[in-house]
């Protein structure tokens, strides 16, 4: 038997439709009924999201490891300038949050004249991101290789750029792999956070269905496993490719 207290609070509660919680004169919440159907009938929207998501991802991936060789390369080998805007580069992007940078790239450059879309302005934000972490993973690979392999390049003659690209870049991508990959599945994650200048990825999209049908919790449970599938999709493609390029034939 309710109490009375309790009773009382049940008079006059009513259930929205678009939610399904039970409200009492109160307004407190007092169930929730899950409702998958709005979430499920969105599903070739999500799946677009999430190919969007990849895209940006791959893309800032690639652009990123080529921006983190170039910024290694002056770092270890370059003029002292070089080196300095390097330094700076990489100090100013690891120590400053990444929604204030894609905020900075997308709402100030246009103010000198740079104009770019949101996605546009998504993957350059992604791609300098990443390549200041990257870079400095590049160059603890490229410190791991022994002045001997450095010397006898040398000493047959090859120009410092000749031993950076066949003695030292490729044992010292192989040697630092691992942290690279894990570098780029966070990207893949952080590319959640481009849907605030409204990129179109998995994120916006699953923003623009809860606005729509107002089912937050199905729709963000959803998102979260997908997000998950993809990590461990990238986990294994990057597992491939290790085993594909850098592993002994031995141990692949």
């Amino acid at each position: 038997v309710a109490r009375p207290c309790c009773a009382a609070a049940l008079v006059g509660a009513k259930t929205d439709s678009g939610t399904g919680i039970t409200r009492g004169k109160t307004g407190r919440h007092m169930n929730y009924v899950f409702q998958f159907g709005d979430v499920w009938a969105a599903w070739p929207d999500l799946l677009w999201g999430c190919w969007l998501t990849i895209q940006l991802s791959a893309v800032s991936m690639l652009l990123g490891l080529l921006v983190a060789v170039l910024g290694a390369l002056g770092k270890t080998m370059g003029p002292k300038p070089v080196r300095w805007l390097v330094d700076a580069y990489v100090e100013v992007i690891r120590n400053t949050p990444f929604l204030v940078q894609i905020f900075l790239i997308f709402f100030g450059l246009p103010r000198a004249g740079i104009m770019m879309s949101s996605n546009e302005a998504a993957l350059l934000a992604m791609v300098v991101n990443v390549g200041a972490y990257a870079t400095e993973i590049v160059r603890a690979g490229i410190e791991h290789v022994g002045r001997g392999q450095i010397e006898a390049g040398l000493a047959l003659g090859l120009r410092p750029l000749q031993v950076f690209r066949y003695v030292m870049l490729f044992p010292a991508l192989s040697t630092v792999y691992p942290a690279l990959s894990s570098q780029f599945i966070l990207l893949m994650l952080n590319s959640s956070v481009v849907s605030t200048i409204s990129a179109q990825e998995l994120t916006a999209t699953a923003n623009d269905l809860q606005s729509r049908t107002f089912r937050s919790f199905e729709i963000y449970i959803v998102v979260t496993g997908i997000y998950l599938a993809l990590s461990m999709v990238f986990s294994g493609v990057f597992s491939g490719i290790h085993r594909a390029v850098f592993a002994r034939p031995g141990q692949r």
